[in-house]
């Protein structure tokens, strides 16, 4: 159960990592989108991206505790 534990973890930083990547290019993309090619919607909508990634990363570290007390 603690190789588990760590596992999700992991899982959650890497996640939190991938998450930051993910909105950072889609947020410039509108930047410049905005600027160059017309888009119409605001940059901030770029940040409703990092929804699925946040609850994926509170689900990783849920387990990752429940593991963590079912080891103890």
């Amino acid at each position: 159960m603690k190789r588990l534990s760590i596992c999700f973890i992991v899982l959650a930083v890497l996640l939190s990592d991938i998450m930051c990547a993910v909105v950072a290019y889609s947020y410039c993309d509108m930047q410049w989108g905005i600027q160059y090619a017309g888009y119409s919607v605001p940059a901030w909508i770029a940040l409703l991206l990092g929804i699925p990634f946040l609850i994926g990363i509170a689900v990783c570290i849920a387990l990752s505790i429940f593991f963590k007390k079912k080891y103890q």
